[in-house]
């Protein structure tokens, strides 16, 4: 238990100091997603990082996100912006732009958007959108402009592309959403269209009136043309139905009656086959039944001679052998008490004398070693010094301050909670404690022994002190 919750401790410390460095690792380590750029600065220079990590030292480098989703935000300027035509006309358009992928424009975004807010940015952008959609308007009709938005969207995208290369930017797509005037010219300018769609529409529909007449006549002529033909057709399939029915039904009872002929002759012949057969049938039963009782009574005579074997075995098996096996049994039962009588009388009385002086030779072996023992040892206790008694002492101590610690190996769970007041807290807390404990060992040595440490060491044989020869009895 001692060695296995020094074990675990050790184990616990190691763990944590694992924890501890992945979690400093963690802190340190920096991911970009796909739609992300991290800008890293500092001692080694300015980088870009998208799609992985990178560690970032503290205090000698810092980093920044750059987002690379696309950005949404309205084109409408609030003055009017007039046409080439010099018509005033309200414009509102939605632009979607966003910071290019590759090293340089993420580097020229950085240097211009990265400390700003997302507002700010859109602001900055808007601007630059709304000047050159006035430029744009300013050379389209109205026309042009309502007519075909699609060009209006090429041609910003086209004109605002170097701008936005400047700025690390793409235009991915401009859309126009609403034109609208205050003088009503657009609504006027679809009025002449709306009116010759409406004529065509009207002799269109006269046209069609004209030539939904004609069809219907001549298809109301070949209908009726198409009744009668259809009326003579069914008349004469009619009339030749009825002739074939005629002539079905004829053949249908000239087979009738020949089927019913030939089932009255097969009905005569399994009649009197059948009478025949019955006849047969009864010779056959008749005889069956006479080997029937002849067999009956062949068994009777063989279960009556069993019934007598049996009893006989039964009165040999229930008179005669118990008797001789009762016999045999007791025989039995009185030979083997008297050998089992017999054996333990004689193992007793042999048990006996070994154990006895069994027990007085091993007390006489223990006492003769014990003694000398005792001998040994005080011999060689007058052989010790103050280093041997040193020696004695520092190598029990481990022993005694294991004893001391005993104790915490029970403990399943320590929680150890440090207010952060100077080292005396934590765990150094416990292992101080276990240190002082150690350090009160000498003087629990003198209390339970009665004699100072320093009075033991003074009469004990010096270092460097030869010990006296034991005395041979010569002298």
């Amino acid at each position: 238990m001692q060695i296995s919750a020094g074990v675990w401790v050790i184990a616990g410390l190691m763990v944590l100091c694992v924890m501890f460095l992945m979690s400093m690792f963690a802190k340190l380590f920096r991911k970009a997603g796909p739609h992300e750029a991290l800008v890293v600065y500092g001692f080694r220079g300015t980088r870009i990082v998208k799609g992985r990590g990178t560690v970032i030292f503290p205090m000698i480098e810092n980093c920044r996100w750059l987002s690379l989703e696309l950005m949404s935000f309205d084109v409408a300027p609030q003055q009017d912006l007039y046409t080439k035509q010099g018509v005033a006309v309200t414009v509102e358009a939605v632009a979607q732009i966003k910071v290019k992928s590759d090293p340089e424009s993420i580097l020229t975004a950085a240097e211009q958007f990265l400390t700003k807010t997302p507002q700010e940015r859109e602001g900055l952008i808007r601007l630059v959108m709304e000047g050159h959609l006035r430029g744009i308007i300013g050379q389209l009709t109205v026309e042009e402009i309502v007519k075909q938005p699609e060009m209006v969207g090429d041609r910003m995208r086209s004109t605002c592309a170097a701008d936005m290369n400047k700025m690390g930017l793409e235009v991915i797509s401009f859309t126009i959403k609403e034109v609208r005037d205050k003088n009503e010219y657009i609504t006027n300018m679809g009025k002449p269209d709306v009116a010759r769609i409406k004529r065509d529409a009207d002799v269109a529909a006269a046209e069609a009136g004209r030539d939904t007449a004609v069809a219907t006549a001549a298809a109301q002529l070949a209908a009726a043309v198409a009744v009668a033909e259809a009326d003579q057709s069914r008349i004469e399939a009619q009339t030749a139905s009825l002739a074939k029915q005629a002539e079905a039904q004829r053949d249908l009872e000239v087979k009738k009656a020949a089927y019913q002929e030939s089932v009255k002759k097969q009905q005569a012949q399994a009649d009197k086959a059948y009478e025949i057969q019955t006849n047969v049938m009864q010779q056959q039963v008749i005889a069956e039944q006479v080997k029937v009782q002849q067999v009956e009574k062949e068994q009777q005579i063989k279960v009556q001679e069993a019934e007598i074997q049996r009893r006989e075995r039964e009165l040999i098996a229930t008179v005669l052998k118990p008797a001789e096996v009762e016999r045999q049994r007791i025989e039995t039962l009185a030979a083997a008490e008297k050998q089992r009588l017999t054996a333990e009388a004689e193992g007793h009385a042999a048990a006996t004398r070994t154990t006895g002086e069994a027990e007085a030779e091993i007390i006489f072996k223990k006492g003769d070693s014990e003694a000398r023992a005792m001998n040994v040892k005080a011999e060689a206790y007058q052989q010790y010094n103050q280093a041997a008694v040193v020696d004695k002492l520092f190598t029990n101590m481990p022993e005694v301050v294991r004893a001391l610690a005993s104790p915490l190996a029970n403990v399943d769970k320590i929680t150890i909670v440090s207010t952060g007041n100077g080292d005396s807290a934590g765990m150094s807390k416990i292992t101080g404690d276990i240190t002082k404990m150690a350090a009160q060992i000498p003087a629990l040595f003198e209390t339970l022994s009665g004699m100072q440490m320093s009075e033991l060491l003074g009469k004990v044989r010096p270092i460097g002190d030869k010990a006296p020869k034991p005395d041979d009895g010569k002298s």
